[in-house]
């Protein structure tokens, strides 16, 4: 079967919107949604992210049947400069479905970088490109073996997140987190207080408060037992 590419084409994204989100850490992100927008964590980057920029860009999903790996092809080269291509796999292990051939075909485009819940291969080359975050959840030597199926553009589940194309995604060193558009915009100025406010715990902290006062914990019950 071929391979179904479901939108050929996505709206943008503000890109102030998105390079504001991109100076957010996913842990403010995480718990302002309550953990509903962070993936698996054991999908993880091939090389540290910080003190670099995170990644941060528009979603292009392919959504693969491995060991084929067609939708990937397709979206590689639909993908824009500034995207983030997202391959959903089921978290299939035993097939790379991106390597350095196709990662820096991506990379040479503009493309931000790749996510995968299932496995990449050449990471010795991946986890070099530092302007090219790859975030995996296994790596292989074995490639596909066919390349004329899956879907390009369509909902996927990743990670045990909804997603769907033109999503943000927002990935640094302790995970990646999923955003709607319209998250995008609600969500922004809290993320943002919430940043100013921890670099204010901080300067607390860091003059000897206590804690307790810095976080206004309700007072313990003392207990001579």
């Amino acid at each position: 079967m071929a391979t179904i590419v479901i939108k050929s084409t996505l709206p943008a994204l503000d890109a102030d919107l998105v390079a504001r989100w991109r100076a957010v850490p996913t842990t403010i992100t995480a718990d302002l949604c309550q953990g509903s927008t962070l993936v698996d964590p054991r999908i993880r980057p091939l090389a540290r992210l910080a003190p670099g920029p995170s990644l941060a860009g528009r979603i292009v999903t392919a959504r693969c049947a491995p060991p084929d790996f067609g939708c990937v092809l397709h979206a590689v080269d639909m993908a824009e400069a500034g995207d983030v291509v997202l391959i959903a796999t089921g978290g299939h292990a035993d097939t790379a479905m991106i390597g350095e051939l196709l990662g820096g075909s991506a990379r040479r485009k503009g493309v931000r970088g790749v996510v995968c819940d299932g496995a990449v291969r050449d990471i010795g080359m991946l986890a070099q490109w530092s302007d090219f975050p790859v975030f995996t959840f296994a790596n292989t030597a074995r490639g596909p073996a066919s390349k004329n199926g899956g879907a390009v553009n369509g909902p996927v589940r990743f990670g045990g997140v909804a997603v769907n194309a033109g999503d943000l995604l927002v990935g640094d060193d302790d995970g990646i987190v999923i955003l709607s558009p319209e998250q995008m915009v609600s969500l922004i100025d809290a993320a943002e207080a919430k940043c100013r406010a921890e670099v204010e715990w901080e300067a607390q902290l860091s003059l000897g408060t206590k804690l307790v006062e810095v976080f206004n914990v309700p007072a313990a019950i003392l207990s001579t037992e």
